[in-house]
């Protein structure tokens, strides 16, 4: 007897509109936002309440009304339904997982499904890249001259210090938020993630930090660059109050996203997949995630006591009171330091991940990729103090310090073993992905030898504080980072949304970028020799020429962003060619999986060979999917 499957009647948009999503935490977050401002203003004129009577502006009030949104935003996303309902005596549910039915508007709520959770952080994170892309515009803007032109000194510092906060703060995130979410799962033969409401609560955690820090703009910006050093933040603004409230925001969301992953790569992997059969990118998930919820608490109780300093009038960081400026430099990089690799290691496993894959080779020294990697992470806690080194700090540690950093040096350069012994002999296949890949390889590299200028005391005391930082900076971190979240883009966006995106715009992107970056920032080395500092808004007029060339690179690059994002509109939006199920002949997990995944990814829990990367054993027919058991469904 067959059955005729009923379409079922999707109710208005009024009463879609009307619940627990988006529009309902932004309502709830600006109430939220308002009643912490009233209970602030509760405090004006209390001696606690210094700033109210020295500066006209009232601290409490603003980081209440900033607790208080962000509560309510929470709330009117729905994330006190489950613990409610749990109190009540109402049974667990998923019921926020199976909601493929509910099309778009499963994007704009509360969703326990780990591929809307990627989406939404590709989304989400994308949009405050291009935010702080823009502030960059900005920057190369003022700096076409050597005087003051366009900004007055403190917007130009808050230009500067929103575009590092919001670039360092949201792409912590930028590649497991987006990436790790969507792939370990399936790849470790998962069905879903260890705690889903978590997953993504650090997403719409993280949306509202950002949204946080851009309203210091309404309170006179902050000065202090993106290390919010003390004593600055101390007598800074009222900006300064968003500063805090979103990088201890990002640090929740990071602790808990590092928990998350962790927990699931090591509870809920498939029968046969073993720790020596982990693909590489969840082994760099995994070194990431223990970086983040180690590292990421340190920053919150950095914040935390400078919010103290800033509204109750304790002496955390004011020397005069007998605290220290330098604990807040400290206690900032022991954070800091691994923040660097936080951004750093998930590059290292994508590149490493994507190289079998074009290169039609099995990885190159797996194992010792993973020592790299680990070892990275390890290390990257005993050298934050080469941040201090002209800072005033004793002597007697530079030494360790200097040696800390170097040692460094060593588990990194595994990753460059590994990468050009899997490129040896291989069949490479110059798309797209692989493009980025080759590109990380170069800027990375120039990023690790500038370091060396950084890590050894007497070249630091002449470079710490200029451009050359700068250029070594964005060499290392948007060389490194950024270029492979573009690989990973291209590589899993037609497996993660099911449309291809354009081969053609996505070469003109990559060649346009990759010339533009280095076009950009290769001159900035020189700069730094030549003894400019960064954060200034006025230069000697002998530096114009080469600011001048780096501005115009600059906005090439962001030129070439505008391209990309033509280039997800029309092949996303608009044209819409389906994605092959796996259109890169790969033999990893997730390429196994139909397309579109179900809900669930495997309908029973796959069996895994004992090869990860079996490449090479079997020619590759050309215009057909491969095969390939491994990490199959069973």
């Amino acid at each position: 007897m067959s059955t005729i499957a009923v379409p079922v009647a999707r109710p208005p948009l009024w009463r879609r509109l009307v619940g627990f999503n988006l529009l309902a935490g932004i309502a709830l977050g600006i109430i939220g936002y308002v009643i912490g401002q009233w209970i602030g203003g509760r405090f004006t004129g209390v001696n606690i309440a210094y700033y109210s009577k020295t500066a006209g502006q009232n601290d409490i009030a603003i980081m209440l009304g900033y607790f208080f949104g962000v509560v309510g935003f929470l709330i009117g996303m729905g994330f006190a339904n489950y613990p409610i309902q749990r109190m009540l005596g109402y049974p667990p549910t998923l019921a926020e997982h199976e909601a493929e039915e509910e099309g778009v508007g499963r994007y704009f709520r509360l969703c326990t499904d780990h591929k809307v959770v990627a989406i939404q952080y590709l989304v989400g994170i994308g949009v405050f890249f291009f935010i702080g892309g823009l502030n960059a515009m900005l920057i190369r803007t003022e700096l076409l001259q050597p005087n003051t032109h366009v900004f007055g000194a403190n917007q130009y510092l808050t230009l500067v210090g929103m575009h590092g906060t919001m670039m360092m703060g949201m792409m912590t995130s930028g590649i497991l938020g987006p990436f790790a979410n969507w792939v370990v799962p399936p790849m470790i033969g998962a069905r879903r993630m260890a705690f889903p409401r978590i997953e993504s609560f650090t997403f719409w955690l993280l949306m509202a930090a950002g949204v946080v820090l851009i309203t210091t703009i309404f309170f006179g910006g902050f000065q202090t660059g993106w290390t919010g050093y003390q004593p600055l933040g101390d007598q800074n603004t009222a900006g300064y109050d968003a500063y805090i409230g979103f990088f201890a925001l990002v640090g929740v969301s990071m602790t808990l996203l590092g928990l998350n992953l962790a927990v699931t790569i090591i509870s809920m992997r498939a029968p046969g997949m073993t720790w020596t059969r982990l693909p590489i990118f969840v082994w760099s998930v995994l070194a990431t995630a223990a970086l983040m919820f180690l590292a990421a608490p340190m920053l919150i109780a950095a914040l935390l006591m400078g919010a103290m300093d800033r509204t109750i009038q304790t002496a955390f960081y004011v020397a005069g009171q007998g605290g220290s400026s330098y604990l807040f430099q400290n206690l900032f990089w022991v954070f800091g330091h691994p923040e660097v690799y936080i951004v750093a290691l998930p590059g290292f496993g994508i590149v490493l991940e994507l190289l079998p894959v074009f290169a039609r080779k099995p990885l190159w020294g797996y194992r010792l990729a993973v020592s790299g990697m680990l070892g990275v992470g390890l290390l990257s806690f005993f050298v934050w103090q080469h941040h201090l080194f002209v800072s005033g700090i004793n002597a007697d540690l530079r030494p360790f310090y200097m040696l800390s950093t170097e040692l460094i040096s060593l588990p990194t350069g595994f990753t460059f073993l590994c990468f050009m012994g899997t490129l040896w002999r291989g069949r490479i296949r110059f798309t797209v992905p692989m493009l980025f890949c080759l590109a990380w390889a170069f800027n990375f590299l120039f990023g690790g030898i500038s370091g060396v200028f950084l890590s050894d005391v007497p070249s630091d005391v002449t470079t710490h504080g200029s451009f050359f930082s700068m250029a070594h900076f964005h060499y290392t971190i948007m060389g490194g980072l950024v270029f492979t979240f573009f690989a990973a883009i291209y590589y899993w966006v037609p497996k993660m949304t099911g449309f291809n995106l354009s081969e053609r715009l996505g070469k003109v992107h990559f060649w346009t970028m990759f010339l533009a970056f280095n076009s950009t920032f290769a001159p900035l080395f020189a700069l730094g020799f030549m003894g400019m500092p960064r954060r200034v808004v006025t230069y000697n007029p002998s530096f114009q020429a080469l600011n001048d060339w780096a501005s115009v690179s600059a906005f090439i690059l962001g030129i070439s962003m505008l391209i990309f994002l033509y280039n997800v509109v029309w092949s996303l939006l608009i044209k819409r060619e389906p994605a092959e199920a796996n259109p890169w002949h790969s033999k990893s997990p997730e390429w196994q999986l139909a397309t579109p995944v179900p809900v669930y990814d495997f309908e029973r829990t796959p069996v895994f060979d004992p090869d990860p990367y079996p490449y090479g054993v079997e020619p590759v027919p050309v215009g057909r999917p491969v095969v390939a058991p491994a990490g199959g469904q069973a």
